[in-house]
């Protein structure tokens, strides 16, 4: 039997002891369970499963452009599906780390698309997530329609004044976001701008006429753009304009000469007989927009006809039409007489046959013709080519940006 005072030492190095372990943040661990949740718990607990989330998401109505965005989390995406109606593929890609899937094929107008995702977890658990986007269906489509046509210039290109005409074919009430989705750019680089003729036609012309051997890269991105009224852009356009030498005619009515400038030196000098008190020639630049060999000249086609005293009808050569109310710099043999000393046409510039086969065989379309003093108004911005009518800071007004 211990003393009593043996005893109570004992009890007070076991308390100690236990106080100490209780304590300790190192020793020997082995065999010791962690709690459920608590570090070291890890490799008895599931990875959790993987999520996959597609944007829109059972969407109608939605733009063809909208793109179909697919995510994974927690895992990663394994293949990614879309359907048309018809069976037809969406071409698609899936991101460099697995987690994201977007469509690189456009849809299309008035289509309902299937969509199924396979994704798998970190712990190599698979799951599937479908999905439906139905595509709105446009009231009427509007095509992009270029002037001049790309395909009549390709081999000639352009002269320094000409404009880059698209006309819609129908009303264009958004006029702001249609202008966003179009573009010209200029090498070498030129300040430009759009107006807006009417509801259809939008011009784009540069500050001053357009440097010689500039290329112009002119694009149309309105695919799925809402023109307002139920009316959508119905394809992308690009094309590509050539601007060759710089030719100018300066055209005075009161020397009744033309000048004639290539890439800025004068080259030629001939007379002319521009268009008599009762039809005078308009003021201003001109934009050759159409040249033909032979060519009837009606002037019921701009609403001018017989009884009418001002209507006329003859067969010409060597036609290059300035104007869309009836202006041509062309040949005419009656007026040789008058050409140099007087004004007696319709409005047109009469030239003898020599100097008109010269003109035609070195002007075409783009290439400018000024007139000066010929009594008669200003060529308005409206009538066909009329943009250099208007003064640049003018012109920028018929932005709708």
């Amino acid at each position: 039997m211990f003393p009593k005072k043996t005893l109570l030492s004992v009890a007070g190095v076991l308390a100690a002891t236990l106080l100490v372990s209780a304590c300790s943040s190192g020793g020997d661990t082995a065999g010791t369970a962690a709690a459920p949740g608590a570090p070291g718990a890890g490799s008895n607990q599931s990875a959790p499963p993987a999520t996959v989330t597609i944007e829109p998401a059972n969407a109608d109505n939605i733009s063809p452009t909208t793109p179909i965005v697919v995510k994974a989390a927690n895992g990663k995406l394994l293949d990614v599906t879309v359907t048309s109606a018809k069976g037809k593929a969406v071409a698609g890609k899936v991101a460099t780390d697995g987690l994201s899937w977007t469509n690189t094929d456009v849809l299309g107008y008035g289509g309902t698309y299937k969509i199924v995702a396979h994704a798998q977890s970190t712990d190599g658990k698979s799951i599937e997530k479908d999905g439906q986007v139905t595509t709105l269906s446009p009231t009427k489509q509007a095509n992009a329609n270029l002037i001049p046509a790309p395909s009549a210039v390709k081999s000639s290109g352009v002269g320094v004044g000409q404009p880059i005409v698209f006309s819609f074919g129908v009303a264009v009430k958004d006029k702001a976001a249609v202008e966003k989705a179009l573009n010209v750019e200029s090498s070498p680089k030129q300040e430009g701008s759009w107006y807006w003729m009417d509801d259809k036609n939008v011009h784009y012309r540069p500050k001053v006429y357009w440097q010689p051997g500039t290329t112009l890269t002119v694009t149309a991105k309105i695919y799925g753009v809402d023109f307002g009224n139920g009316v959508f852009g119905a394809e992308d356009r690009t094309e590509t304009y050539k601007v060759h030498d710089s030719w100018i005619a300066k055209a005075d009515g009161n020397s009744e000469q033309m000048q004639i400038f290539h890439n800025g030196s004068m080259v030629k000098s001939m007379p002319i007989s521009m268009g008599k008190d009762a039809t005078p020639t308009h003021l201003g630049a001109h934009v050759i927009s159409d040249k033909q060999a032979n060519y009837t000249m009606d002037s019921c086609t701009y609403g001018v006809c017989p009884p009418d005293p001002k209507a006329y009808r003859s067969d010409e050569k060597f036609s290059q039409r300035i104007s869309n109310d009836g202006e041509f710099v062309h040949e005419n043999p009656n007026s040789v007489g008058q050409q140099g000393s007087s004004n007696v046409s319709h409005g047109c510039i009469n030239l003898n046959a020599a100097n008109a086969e010269w003109f035609f065989q070195n002007f075409g379309l783009g290439d400018v013709v000024e007139v000066t003093n010929s009594g008669g108004p200003q060529l308005p911005v409206w009538d066909l080519y009329g943009d250099w009518s208007k003064s640049w800071t003018d012109w920028q007004k018929g932005s709708a940006l």
